[in-house]
């Protein structure tokens, strides 16, 4: 029995980064021997294990037949006789097919080590037609490495198009669709992951609703375009707001879907299963993140109309998304400095310590308290528009 560190972990340390996450092939063996030895099963259609200390994914080497349509049409066969090289060979990306033994030496059969040098996303063999996931995962690798310089060999983008012009991407569920494409706008150049989608025909199969983003017939082109301008200027900014994953990926997603109508996002949403948050974000950020342009200029700005904005935008009780939404605003302006976000947000502060308990005091109830504080913050906004 051999076991070998392989995939993304090799791949990491190679290109200097740092590496969270180890999985391991183990050659030569069967699932009695790595459960004799305490290894936790947990792969239902092939045999993955768990290591009893270190919880890091153990999965025997492995070989895949395609025996049916879409991602999931596989016969998998494992054994004591199925080699490293074999296994490494079913993977989608040379990058991602280099294994290393417990001594450090490296295995790299397919030339992964020279496309990491080459910064080249290169296919491992002409398998990798039979598994339509690997054209999101290549556009989600290609924005994750983009600054370092990768890009898509011809050769694959060449098997992207032909899978995305054969109909076999409609065989993926709207989770796997989603799932890539969250962990891709959650990279610093997510605009680059719709790039690749588009430029091999992915991007209208999968994302209708985002196709006239990079419809240059259309009058309106120079609008749109720009939301993918925005979407890489969101990853740009040094925003305190980003402080979990979930955070960064409901903004991101807004501004991609800010030039979008309503109903257009609401269909995107419903069909990839975005989660509710992020969608809630992306309607606000497309009714909103004009407005807040103007009704963030002293001159321009009228208080009945700011009101309406907090108001509308639930902001009093959820001022963290309001934030989001001043983000996204920000965004699409593609400023240094947005000062109209600044204002809004400062305004917010100061209204929001008018509450209610000075008219409880004066004896108010039910809904004439929250008229009176509608009103107390209406004409301390006028007045703060005036200073």
């Amino acid at each position: 029995m051999h076991i070998y560190l392989v995939g993304g972990a090799v791949r990491d340390a190679l290109l200097g980064l740092p590496v969270y996450d180890k999985d391991y092939v183990v050659v030569g063996a069967l699932p009695e021997q790595l459960l004799q030895l305490g290894y936790q099963q947990v792969g239902k259609d092939f045999p993955v294990f768990l290591h009893p200390d270190s919880k890091n994914e153990y999965a025997l080497a492995r070989t895949e037949r395609k025996a049916g349509t879409g991602y999931t049409g596989f016969i998998c066969e494992f054994g004591p006789n199925v080699t490293l090289e074999d296994d490494l060979s079913r993977r989608d990306l040379t990058i991602n097919a280099i294994a290393q033994q417990q001594d450090g030496t490296l295995i790299d059969p397919y030339g992964g080590q020279a496309d990491i040098a080459q910064r080249t996303l290169r296919h491992v063999s002409d398998a990798f037609i039979e598994d339509p996931l690997r054209v999101l995962r290549v556009a989600r690798f290609a924005a994750r490495f983009h600054q370092l310089g990768f890009s898509v060999a011809p050769e694959t983008h060449a098997l992207m198009q032909q899978m995305a012009d054969s109909g076999e991407l409609m065989s993926l569920t709207p989770e796997r669709v989603w799932k890539e494409t969250e962990k891709a706008l959650a990279c610093d150049q997510p605009q680059v992951f719709f790039e690749v989608l588009y430029h091999c025909h992915a991007l209208a199969a999968l994302f209708p609703e985002l196709a006239p983003l990079w419809d240059t017939t259309d009058t309106s082109s120079e609008q749109q375009i720009s939301a993918l301008q925005a979407l890489k200027y969101s990853a740009q900014l040094a925003n305190t707001l980003e402080k979990t994953l979930t955070t960064r990926v409901a903004c991101r997603f807004a501004v991609l879907c800010q030039t979008l109508d309503t109903d257009t996002i609401s269909a995107l949403c419903q069909r990839i299963k975005v989660p509710s948050e992020h969608k809630e974000l992306a309607l606000l950020a497309s009714r909103w993140h004009a407005h807040i342009h103007q009704l963030g200029q002293p001159g321009l700005a009228q208080a009945e109309e700011v009101l309406a904005l907090y108001q509308a935008t639930d902001a009093w009780r959820r001022p963290e998304r309001f934030a989001q939404l001043l983000l996204c605003a920000h965004a699409d302006a593609g400023l240094a400095h947005y000062p109209q976000g600044t204002r809004l947000w400062q305004w917010f502060n100061e209204l929001k310590t008018i509450t209610a308990q000075p008219f409880v005091a004066q004896g108010l109830k039910g809904p004439a308290i929250g008229e009176a504080i509608f009103q107390a913050r209406l004409e301390r906004l006028k007045q703060i528009l005036k200073e």
